[in-house]
């Protein structure tokens, strides 16, 4: 168990939450407009997709930030 604070978890939240606004970003400048036309249950499963896609390497990246590795 850690003792001591370590500088991986502020900076790993920080680059969370800056990793996740250029995502969303990305997802609305290039993607939402290709699909402004489609009915709104077309579009769902895609969303739902998307919103789910950036949780699998999620894992990993808190295990980096609680022990230093990646495994």
């Amino acid at each position: 168990m850690r003792k001591e604070p370590s500088w991986r978890i502020p900076v790993g939240v920080l680059a969370l939450v800056a990793a996740l606004l250029l995502y969303a970003a990305a997802i609305a400048r290039w993607l939402a407009p290709l699909m402004t036309g489609w009915p709104v249950l077309g579009q769902a499963p895609i969303y739902v997709v998307l919103g789910v896609v950036w949780l699998l390497p999620l894992r990993r990246y808190l295990i980096w930030m609680e022990t230093g590795r990646w495994s």
